[in-house]
């Protein structure tokens, strides 16, 4: 698996893990709709990236950039390190690693 594809999966789990805690903690309905469908979203992009296609890793890219400016400017609003602050630190990286395999393939 190259890493583009295991950012993806990471980083998706993560999307839905936190989604779901959200609700669990909040009762946040949005953080449950935006966390499950951008993680499923991002597994959905790994497997296509797992086929093979180039898509799969443009579609990553994109989601993932979404999160991050969403988590940037919560985190700008709150300054509390969760979940924006996490899920920044743990999505730069990310995707880095993403667009690394575009421009390598």
């Amino acid at each position: 698996m190259n890493p583009g594809l295991v950012a993806a999966i990471i980083y998706g789990i993560l999307a839905v893990v936190g989604g779901v805690l959200g609700y669990v903690q909040a009762r946040s309905k949005i953080s449950l709709l935006a966390g499950c469908g951008c993680g499923i979203l991002l597994l959905i992009s790994a497997f296509a990236q797992l086929q093979g296609q180039m898509a799969g890793v443009i579609a990553a890219i994109g989601i993932t950039t979404l999160l991050l400016v969403a988590f940037l400017m919560r985190w700008l609003k709150t300054r509390k390190f969760m979940p924006a602050g996490l899920m920044i630190i743990l999505g730069v990286p990310a995707l880095g690693v993403m667009v690394n395999q575009l421009i390598n393939s």
